[in-house]
Parts: structure tokens; sequence; C-alpha cells
């Protein structure tokens, strides 16, 4: 096994010899990274990671295309002829690609045949999977199907994000190192996963909605999961939520709050706020091993409601703990007409305004709320970086309206006497793009259209859209705001049309507290990583405890090019081993 100080006193050949086969037949990556070191070695094997990557991230696309076709096709003429890499062998072997049924061979090299010409270079995909176990050939085949049809600048992004995974497993195999802690977060949101709705269940897709049996499942798995993990007090609250406290030595001292949702989007993912129960699980899991207890104790809630998808009450367990809950939520009714009192009431909770009340938190008994989140973007992807720490979870506003015209024939009405709804609508979108993308950490988006009664040979004479406008500052929010409603209005002005705009949400920013950043930073800088700065565009549970106390979240890379609230929502178990050694790093710094 190689250490790292083994690799840190080499020379450069000797580092390029020792780090042979990590990057297929491109040596030259060891070579810059080498020229690149700190004078006084790479501090990790993270580091050491990154800066591999950095250095592919850095070079030319002519070199990236490079270190791409250095690559074999999978259960392509090299692995038939026995021409492979050991590493490559091994790979192919553990997911089992040279066990292949005819059809599914057949159906490989036609995707490699299809793909070969469509982008140039070969299909790289890092087979061991994101729990370094090995995907099935079902999984590859379908992920194979599936980004045959991107874009070839995305694609080539996919694949040098694949190198680098593949890559990740060689260096775990060549130093010895298994991401334990990683691997149990992993398993537990697989095997959290297994609960979901009807309806969605019976086609492997999660969803998990507030109170239903499901979501009453999970919740009861994660309280037992909480007391294996030895937490000293572990329950479920009026409102649902999972709440497991570790106590400190110091009965007096406040303790730390942390924790996230488990409720999902319809048809989600497994990460998307269980990460945030998770992590601080396996934490707490260790120091009960360990036999440690912190100075403060620890209380780790799992939020029952976040994601407002059966009822419009998101935020409802955070809201619980600040004091906010509407009372007019008790009243309302889902699509089937269940009213959410009844629901609460049958689940077995009180559903009373006092019991809720008794649940709001004294922020004086605190030290503050932490976050962990599945970033849900592309940012640290393209950064290489498994970990980002959250300086601001944006403020937003939406919107619905309705611009109106007049409906008329497409044939018989001259351009320059039409009444567009549609046409005004697309120049406010173009206006949004633009306006948005010259203010940074500023977005805005019409992500609904409908043109009521379309019809293709008439010009639309109403058009349906919604908008969506986020900054980190409330004060960039409503420049924003005001810009774009100002444009809506000179548009309709001056192509003569009438319109409607709702207002249904607002909420304000919610910057990170200073201190709870720097730490967050300090736990990072502490494995060796850049600690990267960067806002939250999606709201979270810790924008409701800022309403109470100070708070700030760590972001973990997402894969897939950081999708999320979809079932190609992903992690590594390395990446997560980062996370909870992150967060480890926080709590022992308390």
């Amino acid at each position: 096994m190689m250490t790292l100080d083994q690799l840190n006193a080499a020379g450069e050949d000797a580092l390029v010899a020792l780090l042979d086969g990590i990057y297929e037949h491109s040596p030259w990556i060891a070579r810059r990274a080498f020229a690149a070191r700190p004078a006084d070695g790479f501090a990790s094997l993270a580091a050491l990671k990154h800066a591999l990557a950095r250095v592919v991230r850095e070079a030319s696309v002519d070199e990236q295309l490079g270190l791409i076709r250095a690559h074999p096709e999978l259960a392509g003429k090299a692995m038939v002829a026995k021409t492979l890499t050991a590493e490559s062998t091994n790979e192919q072997r553990t997911a089992g690609l040279t066990d292949c049924s005819p059809e599914e061979f057949a159906r490989l090299q036609q995707l490699n045949a299809d793909y070969n010409a469509r982008f140039g270079w070969p299909f790289i995909l890092a087979v061991r999977g994101p729990r370094g176990l090995g995907l099935t050939r079902h999984q590859i085949i379908d992920t194979f199907a599936r980004r045959l049809n991107a874009h070839p600048d995305i694609e080539r992004a996919e694949c040098l994000r694949n190198i680098h995974r593949i890559a990740e497993i060689r260096l775990n195999d060549k130093f010895g190192i298994t991401p334990t802690l990683g691997n149990q977060v992993w398993d537990w949101a697989e095997s959290l996963a297994r609960f979901s709705d009807p309806g969605f269940a019976e086609n492997g897709q999660l969803t998990v909605l507030y109170l239903t049996d499901a979501h009453r499942a999970a919740a009861a798995q994660l309280a037992d999961w909480m007391r294996e993990c030895g937490f000293d007090e572990v329950g479920i609250d009026a409102v649902g939520n999972v709440v497991g406290v570790y106590h400190g030595t110091d009965a007096d001292a406040p303790r730390l709050l942390t924790g996230s949702h488990y409720d999902t989007v319809r048809n989600g993912g497994k990460y998307d706020g269980r990460l945030g129960i998770l992590v601080p699980m396996a934490c707490v899991r260790e120091l009960h091993r360990q036999g440690r207890r912190l100075r403060h104790g620890l209380e780790v809630v799992g939020f029952s409601e976040e994601e407002g998808q059966r009822y419009k009450a998101t935020f409802l367990g955070s809201s619980a703990l600040v004091g906010r809950f509407d009372p007019t939520w008790l009243d309302q009714a889902d699509a089937d007409g269940v009213v959410l009192r009844d629901l609460m009431r049958e689940a077995g909770l009180p559903a009373t305004m006092d019991a809720i009340q008794a649940l709001r938190r004294d922020p004086a008994r605190y030290l503050g709320f932490i976050e962990v989140h599945i970033e849900q973007g592309p940012v640290l992807n393209e950064l290489d970086l498994p970990l980002g720490i959250v300086t601001s979870i944006n403020g937003s506003i939406r919107y619905v309206g309705e611009l109106r015209g007049l409906a008329s024939h497409a044939g018989t009405t001259p351009m320059d006497r039409r009444r567009d709804a549609a046409a005004a609508v697309a120049e406010l979108i173009l206006y949004v793009e633009e306006r948005a993308g010259a203010v940074p950490e500023v977005v805005g988006t019409v992500g609904q259209l409908q043109v009521p009664n379309g019809s293709i040979n008439v010009i639309p004479g109403r058009c349906r859209f919604s908008l969506d406008l986020r900054a980190t500052t409330d004060e960039a929010r409503d420049a924003l705001d005001a810009d774009v409603r100002a444009r809506l209005a000179a548009i309709c002005e001056r192509r003569g049309l009438s319109f409607t705009l709702e207002r249904t949400e607002a909420a304000a920013a919610a910057p990170s507290d200073p201190a709870w950043q720097a730490r967050w930073e300090q736990a990072v800088a502490a494995l060796g990583l850049p600690a990267h700065r960067m806002p939250s565009g999606a709201g979270h549970d810790a924008m409701k405890l800022h309403q109470a106390m100070p708070q700030a979240m760590l972001f973990q890379r997402g894969l897939n090019l950081g999708i999320s609230h979809n079932p190609l929502e992903a992690i590594s178990n390395d990446d997560t081993e980062l996370c909870v050694q992150a967060f480890q790093a926080l709590l022992d710094r308390l």
C-alpha cells in the first residue's frame, strides 16, 4: 500500500511511477500535479485527488479529449482481446461486463458504435459506481442510452467527471482506504428509500408525502437508527419531526441544533434533505462508539415536511420549532379532500395549536443551527470540489401572471397589427434572462407557460406564465423584482396588451452567520480542501431556523451534473466520507 508520506517524498519520476494507472495512459497529469505540489506536500488524499482533477480541468480541450480517448470502450474490442490495463480489467469484471449475455453484449456494441459516431470518443462510466461495489449491467446500459442524447459539451464534462471518479477509486485501492462513514450514510439513504407512496413505489420511484404510511414508516426507521447510534433521547414530536438528542457533559451548556427534512418531492431523489439527518447521525454513532461526549449537547431533527407537496404548508416541520406554524394550515385539505387536522389525529398526533406551540425552541438554549445538504446544482461538479460553504440562502419572490391581447387569424393579421400575448411573454423571458445575468448571484426564471385554447393558426390572445426571482440579498432581489415588473408594464404598453400579476410567495434571504460560516470553512480546510464559498439558490429548513438563531450550511456535491428533485440525484461514498469528517471537525472545535 502507498502512503501519503511516501508520495510527498518522491521526486517527479518516482511520483509519476507511483501514480501509474490512476489516469489511463496519461502520465502528464501526474507530472503537472507534481509541478504544482505545495512545498510541504499534499495535505491529504483528498487534496491529492483535487490537485489531479484541477490539472485536467485546466488542461486544453484537446488534452481533455486525449484523456477521454485513452480509455477503452465498455465491453469493447480491448476487453474481448484481453488487452485492457489491469485496472480497467478489474473494473469491467466487477460490473459483470465480462459475463454479458449475447443480447447485452450486442446492445453494448451498438451503443458504443452510436456513441462514437455522435461524439467521436468512447463512452466513459465509473462502473464501480457511487458506492464502489459495481453498477449492474442494466444500470450501465440505461446510463449509456440516456447520455447518448446529451449535448457534446455536457457529455465531455460527464466523461471527465467519471474519469475522476475512476481515479478516486483507484487511489483508494492504492492507499488501502475504505470510506466507512460514507458507506454507512449511503447505505442508510438507500435503505430509507424503500419507503415510498403507492402509485410511485410500484414503478421504482421515491415519493414520501406528509404523514402517508411511507412517511410514518420512514420516521419510525430514523428513530430506530438514532437509538442504535446511541442517542440519549429519541422521539417523534407533535408535527412528526424525528428528534434525537446526544447529551453533552455540561447540562447547562447550550445545544447545537442540526438536521434537515425526510419528506420528498414526487419522484424525487434519495439524498435531498435526508443527507442532513444521516450525516450528524453518523457523527453521533462515532462519538458513542468511542465513549466520547462533547461539552455541548447535539440535537438532530429530521423535519417532517419541507417540500410543500401535499399541503400548502411549506417548512411545516421547521416552522413549528421557531413558533411560526400557521394555525390556518390545520384546516387545509389535500387533493383528496383530507383535512390536515384530521390526518394528524389519524397519525396519533395531537393536532392542537397548544401542542404545536410547545415545540418552539428557546434560542437562548442553542448555539445555533447548522445543516448539511446536497448542492442541487452543477457548481461543485464544475470545480471538482466535494464540499462548498454556503454564504447565504437566496431570498425569493414568485408570481403567476397572465397577459391578454387579441386572438386573431394567423394568416390574415399583418405583423404590425398583432396583439400577441405569447410573443410579449417571450420578450419578458429574454429580459429576465438578461437582467438577472447582469448581476452576480441573482437568478430569474419563467418556468411555466400556457396558451389557453391555443391553436396552430391563431395568434395567442392569452398567455399565462410564472416568475421566480431570487438573490442572495433582499435588496438585490427587490431591485430585480422592480425592474422586471416595470419592463412587463412597458412591454404591454408598447404592444397594446393588459396583464395581471399575482404574488404567490416572498421569502427573505438568509445570510449565513459569519462565525458559523467560518467554522465550516475551518472544518473543510482541515481536510486539505479549498474552502469554496457559494450561495444557495434553493430554500432549506435553515431559512426558517434563521428566524430564531444563527445558521450556516455546508453543501455536498451531487453527481450527474448536480441534478436534484429527480431519480438521477446521486452522491458518492467518498464525498460523503469527507462531509462526515467535516462535520466531525466542526464538532471537535466546539
